[in-house]
C-alpha cells in the first residue's frame, strides 16, 4: 500500500470528501424534525414534461433531523468546553475551519447529556464502540424513520404499496439492520423486497438512487422507499494534534435522514414525478483505494486521508461527466442543472473551475452545505429537493447530473430529466 502522508488542515478541508468526523451539541435529542417541504403545493401538480414509459422518477421526498441545531458560531465555545480542551492551539485552528467551510447550521445528535452518560467518549483510547453503537443506531433509525414517513405523506398513496425499501447508512452495525426496523415502524408489509447498503460514506445515497432506479424499472408497478440516515457519534472524539481529519470534521459534517419514493410509469392523478432518473453509472478510479481509509476499531471509526484526493477527482471529473451526457447527446456542461454532493467548499470551487460553470449552477449545493452541512449519503437529497423547487420557479432546464464522491475513490453519477 502506498505511504500516507499527513495531510494539512488546508488539504483535509479542500478534499470535502472525509466522511466521519466528529460533531458537537448541547441539548439531549428528542423527536426529529420532518419536512415535506412543498408537498402541498406539488402533489399531484401536473409534470411540464411527459415521463419516458418504463424510466424510473422521484416521485416525492422527505427529510429529517435531530431536534437540536447547532449555529457555527456557537460551534467552537461548546465543543472545547465540553471535550475539555485546554489547547488554544486546537481552539484557533477550529475557529479557522468553522469560517472556511461555509456552515452556517447543522443538526447532530451529540449533545452534553450523552457525554455525561458517557464521559468515556472524551477520554483519548477508551474502547467505546459499544457505547456508540447504543447512540447510533437507533438514532438513524428513528430518523429515517421520520423522514420516511414525511415523504409517504408527500406522495400520498398507501404505505401498503411500497413493495420495496433500500436503506443506506454508515452509522450502524447490528443484525437484522435497520432496513428491518424501519420496514417494522412503518408497517410495511412482510414481504416487502429490503436491500441494505452500508458504508459507502458520501456517494451512498446516489448508489441508492441507482440500486432503486434498477429495482423499479425491473419490477413493473414496483415502488420503492430509498432513505438514508447518518449520525457522526461513530466518529466523534476528543481533539488531538496528531488528527487534524477529526477538527475537519467538527467544522463540517451534520446528522440527519432522507428519503424518497422511486418507481417506473407514474399513475396520473395519483403520484407527482418531477426528476426522471435517466442513466445511472458507478466509477472507481483504479489503485486508489488508499486514499481514503477508513477502519473500525474499539474506539470507533478512524480515517485518514491522503493529500491527493482533490488532484485525483479534478483529473478524472470531466470525462467522467462526459460518459453520462453523451446517453442524452448533450455537450454543454451550462446547459444542465447541477446536484453535486457538497463535500465542502473546496470540492465544488474546484467543480466549477474545471468544468468551467456559470457561478448560479452550483447553487443548490452549496445552499445544502450551508443549512445543513455535509450530511454523508443524506445530502444529495437535500440538494436535490432545492433544485425541485428552483426548476420549477424558474421553469429550468430539462436535463441535468447528480454526482456523489468517496471511498474508493468511487464516482456516482446520475442523468436526470426534469419533469
Amino acid at each position: 500500500m502506498p505511504h500516507l502522508s499527513s495531510p494539512s488542515l488546508s488539504d483535509l478541508i479542500h478534499s470535502g470528501l472525509y466522511t466521519h468526523p466528529i460533531l458537537f451539541l448541547f441539548k439531549l435529542p428528542s423527536m426529529s424534525k420532518t419536512s415535506c417541504e412543498g408537498s402541498a403545493m406539488l402533489h399531484h401538480e401536473r409534470a411540464r414534461r411527459a415521463p419516458t414509459p418504463g424510466k424510473a422518477a422521484i416521485l416525492a421526498i422527505g427529510k429529517a433531523f435531530p431536534s437540536q441545531l447547532v449555529p457555527q458560531e456557537c460551534l467552537v465555545e461548546g465543543y472545547i468546553r465540553d471535550t475539555k480542551c485546554v489547547d488554544a492551539t486546537v481552539k484557533e485552528k477550529l475557529e479557522r475551519l468553522c469560517k472556511t467551510t461555509t456552515v452556517k447550521t447543522r443538526y447532530t445528535v451529540m449533545c452534553k447529556e450523552i457525554l455525561d452518560k458517557y464521559p468515556e467518549l472524551v477520554t483519548e483510547g477508551s474502547p467505546t464502540i459499544r457505547q456508540r453503537l447504543e447512540i447510533a443506531n437507533p438514532a438513524v433509525v428513528e430518523m429515517a424513520t421520520e423522514a420516511s414517513k414525511a415523504c409517504i405523506k408527500e406522495w400520498g398513496r398507501p404505505v401498503e404499496d411500497i413493495t420495496h425499501i433500500v436503506y443506506v447508512s454508515s452509522s450502524e452495525i447490528r443484525l437484522p439492520g435497520g432496513d428491518l426496523y424501519i420496514a417494522s415502524r412503518l408497517g410495511l408489509k412482510n414481504d416487502v423486497g429490503r436491500v441494505m447498503l452500508y458504508f459507502l460514506g458520501c456517494y451512498g445515497g446516489v448508489t441508492g438512487l441507482r440500486v432503486a432506479k434498477d429495482l423499479a424499472e425491473n419490477n413493473p408497478g414496483s415502488r420503492i422507499l430509498l432513505t438514508t440516515s447518518e449520525t457522526t457519534i461513530l466518529g466523534f472524539r476528543p481533539p488531538n494534534n496528531a488528527r487534524p481529519y477529526d477538527l475537519v470534521g467538527a467544522a463540517l459534517f451534520g446528522d440527519g435522514a432522507a428519503a424518497v419514493i422511486i418507481g417506473a410509469d407514474p399513475v396520473a392523478g395519483q403520484e407527482s414525478p418531477f426528476m426522471e432518473l435517466n442513466y445511472a453509472i458507478q466509477q472507481f478510479l483504479p489503485d486508489t483505494h488508499y486514499v481514503i481509509d477508513g477502519r473500525l476499531s474499539e474506539e470507533g471509526i478512524n480515517f485518514k486521508l491522503g493529500r491527493d484526493l482533490p488532484q485525483r477527482i479534478d483529473d478524472n471529473i470531466e470525462g467522467f461527466c462526459r460518459k453520462l451526457m453523451g446517453k442524452g447527446k448533450l455537450v454543454d456542461f451550462n446547459e444542465l442543472f447541477w446536484a453535486v454532493h457538497p463535500g465542502g467548499p473546496a470540492i465544488l470551487n474546484k467543480l466549477e473551475r474545471t468544468l468551467r460553470l456559470k457561478s448560479e449552477k452550483l447553487e443548490c449545493s452549496r445552499k445544502a452545505l450551508m443549512e445543513y452541512g455535509n450530511v454523508s449519503s443524506n445530502t444529495i437529497f437535500y440538494v436535490i429537493e432545492k433544485m425541485r423547487e428552483k426548476l420549477k420557479r424558474e421553469d429550468g432546464e430539462e436535463w441535468g447530473l447528480a454526482l456523489a464522491f468517496g471511498p474508493g475513490i468511487t464516482f456516482e453519477g446520475i442523468l436526470i430529466r426534469s419533469l
